[in-house]
């Protein structure tokens, strides 16, 4: 039988391990750089975008950073294919989640969307720095490639715990770049605990 209080610790050693070796590097800054100019200096939008448990990780990512103050949607790669590419205007940039880099549908909505804007910005999270679509980014941010702690090695855990973070990374960067203010929250996040918490600081 599990010792399901061993397995715990473990899993929480293990991924604790993998988000401290998350590579620290100044691709973060400029990936930050690139949100601030096209979205908020310039009105665009960030574009999120993954497959799979990297897609749901890429909504989540695309939600935080609207409630932040960096207008952020989330694009199906398949459902691109099928008329929601139509989603992308100038100005802007593509957030793009792949752990093994090799995505078909990632790859592409990459080629799709340069067909559309063929200088639209692109970064990319992936855990192989080897891959296609790390070559292709325009800023690159590796994950490490740390094992999943899933006992077969295959389901999306470990990984997409990276991915969280490195979201989490990108959209506290930004809202210090951009001064984003408890007023400001106050304004996005109306109902809830949290909308009420907000507008209670501004008071």
């Amino acid at each position: 039988m599990i010792d399901i209080k061993e397995e715990m610790q473990s899993i929480l050693r293990r991924e604790a391990a993998a988000i401290l070796n998350i590579p620290v590097s100044d691709a973060y800054e400029r990936a930050v750089e690139l949100i601030v100019e096209h979205v908020n200096r310039r009105g665009g939008k960030l574009i999120t975008s993954g497959m799979g448990k990297a897609g749901q990780i890429a909504m989540n990512i695309a939600t935080t950073f609207s409630s932040t103050g960096t207008p952020s949607v989330f694009l199906h790669p398949s459902e691109a294919q099928h008329g929601d590419l139509g989603v992308i205007q100038h100005n802007d940039l593509l957030l793009l989640l792949s752990n093994s880099g090799k995505t078909r549908e990632i790859l592409e909505l990459i080629d799709l969307a340069r067909i559309l804007n063929p200088e639209i910005p692109i970064i990319v999270i992936t855990g192989d720095a080897d891959s296609v679509l790390a070559r292709t980014g325009d800023v690159t941010l590796l994950t490490g490639g740390a094992p999943e702690v899933c006992p077969l090695g295959m389901t999306p855990t470990t990984s997409t715990t990276m991915m969280t973070v490195m979201g989490d990374v990108l959209v506290v960067s930004t809202m210090k770049a951009i001064d984003f203010s408890v007023e400001d929250y106050a304004k996005r996040h109306h109902g809830g605990y949290l909308g009420h918490k907000s507008r209670e600081a501004i008071k």
